[in-house]
């Protein structure tokens, strides 16, 4: 090969190198204006995103906007806001209060032991009760089924008195009581399969759409005050002319024999 050509060989391969590298350099341009492109799509994404939650954040909860809703008052009921619930016989002379928070375990036990012996003294004549509603397990072990069960609570009492407490039985019942943890209660539909079981509320539809509906959230949320202004601080909590009914321990009485005791002796007081 000659010189020339030799030359001519090399001027030839270095402007191929040249070209590749404008082809190259033009090849990272693209490259870094899409990733800018990119960064700033995923910055407003994210300021975008945190807006967002901002303002979701301070959304009300479904139950915290409630308080808000037309309180409905469930038949049966009496007092300002319709939280004053007493069931019985109008010629008993004294009246058993009730606290109960419808996930609370205790109550529930209470209620499987001896729940059957007061009903049996409502219908005897022994006591009337009253019934003051719970909700603070929905805050120590998060969720919404206290006032859930609540709310279906007053959709029962709006169907009867009677309704309300073969109700709050079987929602007490070992078939269908939950663990504490468990927030099964939020579930509409697992509070009408309950109700179910109770003759007055099988199939009711009226029933059924105030569940469905929350037509009495508002209301549950009002007794769920009431409980919290009364100065007692655990549920159950059976008290008669103001005091607190217990056993011998000190207690609430969780056997039949131990409630004799205490409603006898209250009753005489």
């Amino acid at each position: 090969m000659s010189k020339r050509n030799s030359q001519a060989a090399k001027s030839a391969a270095r402007e191929r190198l040249r070209q590749e590298r404008e082809r190259q350099a033009k090849r990272d341009k693209v490259k870094r204006q899409v990733i800018v492109a990119c960064s700033i799509v995923g910055v407003l994404a994210i300021a975008g995103g945190i807006s967002y939650a901002v303002v979701q954040g301070n959304k009300p909860g479904y139950w915290e906007a409630a308080k808000d809703d037309k309180l409905v008052k469930p038949a049966n009921t009496t007092g300002k806001n319709g939280t004053t619930v007493v069931i019985g016989k109008s010629t008993a002379k004294k009246t058993l209060v009730m606290y109960e928070d419808p996930r609370c375990p205790i109550c529930a036990q209470f209620e499987q032991t001896v729940g059957t012996t007061v009903d049996k003294d409502i219908d005897d004549g022994k006591f009337k009760v009253q019934y003051v509603g719970a909700t603070f397990i929905d805050n120590g072990s998060p969720g919404e089924g206290s006032r859930n069960a609540l709310s279906a609570l007053g959709a029962a009492l709006n169907v009867s008195p009677e309704a309300f407490l073969e109700y709050k039985t079987a929602m007490y019942s070992a078939k269908w009581h939950p663990e504490e943890t468990d927030d099964k209660f939020k579930d509409d539909a697992y509070l009408i399969e309950i109700a179910n079981t109770v003759d007055a509320l099988k199939n009711n539809k009226e029933f059924q759409n105030a569940v469905n509906n929350g037509t009495y959230d508002k209301w549950a949320l009002e007794m769920s005050s009431t409980f919290d202004d009364s100065g007692v601080t655990g549920t159950p909590t059976l008290k008669m002319d103001g005091k607190t009914l217990t056993a011998s321990d000190g207690n609430v009485p969780m056997t039949v024999a131990d409630f004799n005791t205490a409603i006898d002796a209250a009753l005489k007081a």
